[in-house]
This record gives C-alpha cells, sequence and structure tokens, in this order.
C-alpha cells in the first residue's frame, strides 16, 4: 500500500481549516446604530420576513447555533490543527453582539470581509461568496438579525496559536483569492439561470466545500465545483462537475431539485454535511427558487475527470480476496434495503449500482455510511426519512473495507478496493 500525496494534503488540512468556518466577528466599538426602517410598520415586517428567508438561504443558524443553545448566540466550538476557533454571537445584543452595527456595518463585513471597526474577517465567513449579495438582500437581513431576541452571552475568543491568530496575516491572503463585487446578471441567460446563479454562488456559498482548496486555504480557481475533501467534517464533497462522481449533466432537472428540497430524489440522497444543509437551510426555499438552482446546477460544465483525492491502495490480490468476503457481509447485512442487484427501493433506499456516490475515486464517504450510519434529512417533502444503521460496532475495518469493496465493484460499478487503514483512519475521527 502507499499514500498519494499525504504531505501535500497535510498542508492543505493546516492552511486551509480557517477556510470552513463560517463565522462573522463583531469589532469592538461602540458608536450606536440605526435599524434597518421601512416606510410603515407593515413594510418593515416584510422586510423582516424577506430578512428571514435570506438567511435561511445562507444557512446562518448552522454556524451560529450551538444544539441546544440561544439562537444565534454563537459558542459552537470548530476544532483545527492550529488551535480551537468560537463561532461568535450574532444576535442584537449591544453588549456582546451586533446591536451597535449599522446597517453600513453588516454590509461592509458581508460585501467586504471586515468588522465594524475595520479589522479584517477570518476567510472562513464566506465573504469571498457573501460579496456577491445585493446591497438590498444584505440590508434585509440585517433587519432580520435585529428582530431575533438579544441574547447577552460574550463571545469565546478564538484560541489559536501563532502566526494563525495575527489578522493581519491575511492582507496576502486576500490579495490572492479575494475579489469583492456583487453578482452581475448574465444577459445572454434567462432569469431563472441568473437566480440560481445568485443564490448558489452568493448565499448559498455552494463552492466552499464543492472546490478544492490549494495549499494556501485558497479556493482552485480552475477546480471550481469539482469537489474537495472536508478535512474538519471528514466528508468528501463530489464533484459536481464529472459524472464519474456528483456530476449533474445526466440528471433531470427535477431530480435534482428534488435533491435539493427534500434530501431525497430517483437518483440518490443526502447524508452527513449536505443533509445539514438541506435540513437547516434547503427545505425552506421557495419552489421557484429550488428550480432555479437546479437550472443553474444542470449547466455547470462538465469534465471527464474529477480531482484524484488522497487514497491507500491495495494489491490486486488483497483486493480480490475483499471482494469475495464483502459478497457475504452484504448477503447478510444490506441486501434487506439494497437488494442483491444493488438496485435499492429508491427513494427510500437508494440503489447502489450505478451509483456515482458509490464508485468515485475517493471512498470516504461509503466507508463513513457503513462505520456511522446516517439519516437524510427529515423535510415537509419527506418527513419519515429511512435511515442506514451504523455498523462500526458490528463489523471489523477488515470487514468494513470488503463490504465498501464490493459494492464499489460489483453490479458494473467501476470503483477501486478499499484498505482497512482507511477505515481505521475514519474510525477514529470525529463524526462532524
Amino acid at each position: 500500500m502507499k499514500r498519494k500525496s499525504l504531505f501535500a494534503l497535510s498542508a492543505v488540512v493546516v492552511v486551509a481549516a480557517a477556510a470552513l468556518v463560517p463565522v462573522l466577528w463583531s469589532g469592538g466599538d461602540n458608536l450606536h446604530n440605526g435599524t434597518a426602517m421601512a416606510a410603515t410598520p407593515a413594510d418593515q415586517a416584510a422586510l423582516i420576513k424577506k430578512g428571514e428567508y435570506l438567511a435561511r438561504a445562507g444557512d446562518c443558524i448552522a454556524c451560529h447555533t450551538v444544539r441546544g443553545g440561544k439562537q444565534f448566540a454563537g459558542g459552537l466550538p470548530m476544532l483545527t490543527p492550529f488551535g480551537t476557533m468560537f463561532t461568535p454571537n450574532i444576535t442584537p445584543d449591544d453588549q456582546y453582539g451586533i446591536g451597535k452595527w449599522t446597517q453600513d456595518d453588516f454590509y461592509r463585513a458581508m460585501h467586504t470581509g471586515r468588522s465594524k471597526d475595520g479589522s479584517l474577517l477570518y476567510p472562513g465567513f464566506p465573504f469571498t461568496s457573501y460579496t456577491k449579495v445585493t446591497r438590498a438582500d444584505s440590508d434585509a437581513i440585517y433587519a432580520y438579525m435585529r428582530s431575533v431576541t438579544p441574547v447577552n452571552v460574550p463571545s469565546r475568543p478564538h484560541e489559536l496559536k501563532f502566526p494563525f491568530n495575527q489578522r493581519n496575516m491575511l492582507i496576502g491572503w486576500r490579495t490572492l483569492f479575494f475579489r469583492e463585487g456583487e453578482y452581475k446578471a448574465d444577459p445572454t441567460k434567462s432569469v431563472e439561470w441568473n437566480r440560481g446563479a445568485y443564490l448558489i454562488e452568493g448565499l448559498g456559498h455552494c463552492g466552499m466545500c464543492h472546490t478544492s482548496i490549494n495549499a494556501m486555504g485558497g479556493p482552485v480557481s480552475s477546480a471550481a465545483f469539482a469537489g474537495g475533501l472536508i478535512p474538519l467534517q471528514n466528508w468528501y464533497a463530489p464533484s459536481l462537475t464529472s459524472n464519474k462522481e456528483a456530476g449533474l449533466g445526466d440528471w433531470e432537472t427535477k431530480d435534482i431539485a428534488d435533491l435539493l428540497k427534500t434530501g431525497v430524489s430517483n437518483r440518490g440522497a443526502v447524508f452527513g454535511p449536505m443533509a445539514e444543509v438541506v435540513h437547516n437551510s434547503l427545505q425552506y426555499m421557495s419552489d421557484e427558487d429550488i428550480n432555479a438552482m437546479a437550472t443553474y446546477l444542470k449547466t455547470i460544465p462538465q469534465k471527464s475527470e474529477a480531482p484524484e483525492p488522497l487514497q491507500l491502495e491495495t494489491s490486486e490480490k488483497f483486493g480480490g480476496e475483499l471482494l469475495k468476503q464483502g459478497q457475504k457481509i452484504y448477503a447478510d447485512n444490506c441486501a434487506k434495503c439494497h437488494a442483491e442487484n444493488g438496485l435499492g427501493m429508491p427513494p427510500s433506499f437508494p440503489p447502489l449500482a450505478n451509483n456515482q456516490s458509490i464508485q468515485m475515486p475517493s471512498a470516504v464517504n461509503p466507508i463513513r455510511m457503513v462505520l456511522n450510519g446516517g439519516y437524510p434529512p427529515s423535510t415537509d417533502g419527506n418527513p419519515h426519512p429511512y435511515g442506514m444503521p451504523p455498523f462500526a460496532q458490528a463489523l471489523s475495518n477488515t470487514e468494513v473495507a470488503a463490504v465498501v469493496t464490493y459494492i464499489r465493484m460489483s453490479w458494473g460499478n467501476h470503483g477501486t478496493a478499499v484498505s482497512p487503514q482507511q477505515v481505521s483512519d475514519l474510525r477514529s475521527a470525529p463524526l462532524d
């Protein structure tokens, strides 16, 4: 066995981890602000409602609310190789939140990546995407944030090692990777397509996970939406540009829309971090916006290959042994739901045969599903999802490697064998 590009991946994990924590860090000055006021109370109520919808589209709640905690009060710890980052309180509390921020302060953070006091925000707050958000939409989100219940809880300071705790070092990163500017509609495309592009590239900040990161923690511009590892969550965000992974070129627009809105479709189901996105954000979006996003995603240029991720290789002989062992494990544990022929019973039990997510070069996601199990999100369109039980306690590393090898190489699938060492590495990894 051998590891490919292990040193390069380690560098990416260390340098890029700050780009995976969507946080909005408030400044320290105490100038009082005004609110985003509309002409009448009815207009203000409509503005707040619009802002709530847009905050959902941006999935703000996911990082700024601890499970079981107060909404938007922050405090979610993000463990990184260079220390721990804590998401901040963004409620309208004057002392500890953003209660003294003006509309201009809020827009500056969204548009330029600078806090109220002018300090640079870490690129984990997706200002590289949010810069595309219009001033009107930013003001609406601001109005909504002003309407939530203030929480008088201080934001915990990050506990970062030197030199990562030096914000001024972000100047170089911004010079290389940040281009400020609101979204500009493409006049050659439809209104629906442009709306989808605005949501995907802006508030949705989908590229943060589905675009590979270089050794400096910046997005690889030539690999937009081409997939990449999500180090802090130990999942692989598949390529949207390659039909060998999650490329959408041969998907029906309805299947894309169903997956975004409900978490399941006739082509598959979402698990892991994407299930959280659907649960917290996408299920609340209008059918029109979901269809617009699907329309845009459908037109992303398709490429024949996806970037090659870190993969442990097995010998041909050992791979054959795993394949044979995996057939029996599959029959005993998996065939009842996914069928002997791997066709499953979609959408409740997704097919494994001809499933891109099963056979793509990275085996991270199928290994994690066998180890940890999981559920698609519970949504209005799929309120009682069928789940996958965990097998971490029932199967050894070799047995998990065997059954994953079997499903990656059976029924016409063109995946490769996986190593028990890969299973061991992911067994000890955090769940999210």
